[in-house]
């Protein structure tokens, strides 16, 4: 029998990566590619996802509905987060799109909340990202860039940012609330 040793974070950024593929056939060697992880690290990341029933018994599709159940109720509490020093970055959670068109916040940057990194354009409090590649891969993806973000929002946000990024990951994972 495998031995399973539960969620890890890059469980969550593998299984949105393959969401953008709408149920299309994808490669794990290209998904490690774009999200600059190995291709056996995709391969254990499929196992346990299977295990979890967070993807299909082939490992073709994501199970929509049980990821998206997870990052509601689970995420916060298996992978929390608290904001750490004021740096430059990439703004997440209710500073990143799609969340930041849908709440005003004052020019305060400590309510700001960004993804440490030196090329970044903006300054807040930093979040980890769940991943360390995370911010590469996010580079010329702007629906993982999203995805991620709103992910950030359940990990760290309030009551109604969490409420407008469940209703808004909802629609970007395709799954009916």
């Amino acid at each position: 029998m495998r031995k399973h040793n539960g969620m890890r974070p890059q469980d969550v950024l593998v299984l949105l990566k393959i969401l953008k593929f709408n149920d299309e056939p994808w490669l794990g060697n290209r998904v490690a590619h774009e999200l600059s992880i190995s291709p056996s690290e995709v391969s254990e990341v499929m196992n346990r996802c299977e295990f979890a029933r967070l993807i299909d018994e082939r490992r073709l599709s994501v199970n929509r509905r049980t990821l998206f159940e997870f990052l509601m109720h689970g995420l916060p509490y298996v992978f929390p987060v608290r904001p750490g020093a004021y740096a430059r970055g990439i703004p997440t959670a209710h500073s990143g799109p799609p969340l930041n068109e849908y709440l005003v916040h004052g020019s305060n940057q400590a309510e700001q909340y960004v993804w440490p990194d030196a090329e970044g354009s903006h300054w807040g409090l930093t979040v980890e990202p769940l991943y360390p590649t995370v911010v590469n891969a996010i580079r010329h993806d702007k629906e993982l860039y999203a995805l991620l973000s709103l992910t950030d929002a359940l990990r760290i946000g309030r009551p109604r940012e969490k409420s407008i990024a469940v209703d808004l990951l909802a629609e970007l994972m395709k799954v009916k609330r």
